[in-house]
């Protein structure tokens, strides 16, 4: 996996990242030392386990957040050229990008925030300093996965530990803190599983967040001729997954198997 410009050092100079990554460690905390503790407690066999499982999927979200982060979203490479005879260029605009002084292929787009043009880009994401793209987005959306079961496990273990157990209050400050981290749980199972969502029906249609809102006035356009739109990438579902994750269904989950990633130029587009 190629590393983006200025590698990790570049990503952990964001306030963003180091925000999201304080997160990271307060959910963490709070989850296997304050909830999970007083609710089975760490020295059971069920806390010791519980507490094993949420620090691998914790370990998997930080390690696939990295891996995000650092590398380099998809870059042009400085070779390439227009085909005037490529059929993906048929009924679009010039891919002549006037910023960067070059040609781009297709589903490349210039961002403004890293003033670069990324392969297949898909939106500039704050919480990892970085542009997802071609590159990237399976790390990416391994990484929204993990944080979503995270997430989701910390408010489980939460709501046990409230519900389940008794609780003396004798500081005010720690119902106080009680009370934040679990509208904190539930805010970030409720928005990273709705991102979650978002990105698994743009992976089965093999549709970037741009591409979508670029179809939906060509679906619109589409219907208002009698005709039925269908998404030029779209391949079906299945053949779409393979193309991001790997075409071996045990490698999906590991952010660093790319191997079946090309240059990021070329798409098979769809015959319909």
């Amino acid at each position: 996996m190629a590393r983006r410009r200025g590698g990790a050092a570049a990503a952990a100079a964001s306030p963003a990242v180091i925000g999201a990554v304080s997160v990271l460690g307060l959910v963490y905390y709070s989850t296997v030392f304050v909830f999970l503790d007083h609710w089975l407690g760490l020295g059971t066999l069920a806390g010791a386990a519980h507490a094993a499982a949420f620090s691998l999927v914790v370990a998997a979200c930080f390690f696939s957040f990295v891996c995000a982060a650092a590398a380099d979203p998809g870059s042009v490479p400085a070779s390439f050229a227009p085909d005037a005879e490529d059929p993906q260029r048929q009924g679009l605009k010039s891919r002549y990008c006037d910023k960067c002084c070059m040609y781009k292929p297709s589903r490349t787009h210039h961002c403004k925030v890293c003033k670069r043009c990324v392969l297949k880009m898909d939106h500039h994401c704050v919480w990892i300093n970085n542009c997802v793209g071609y590159a990237n987005y399976k790390s990416f959306i391994i990484c929204v996965l993990n944080a979503t079961i995270g997430s989701l496990y910390s408010l489980v273990v939460f709501l046990f530990d409230l519900f389940q157990t008794e609780h003396e209050y004798d500081v005010p400050y720690v119902k106080i803190i009680h009370v934040l981290v679990g509208v904190l749980l539930f805010f970030l199972s409720l928005t990273i599983g709705s991102l979650l969502c978002w990105h698994i029906y743009l992976l089965c249609h093999n549709m970037t967040t741009i591409e979508y809102r670029e179809a939906t006035r060509a679906k619109w356009l589409a219907q208002k001729s009698g005709q039925k739109y269908r998404h030029r990438f779209d391949l079906g579902t299945r053949k779409n997954i393979q193309m991001i994750m790997g075409p071996n269904i045990l490698c999906w989950l590991c952010p660093t198997a790319t191997g079946h990633l090309k240059d990021g130029t070329e798409f098979q587009i769809t015959n319909n």
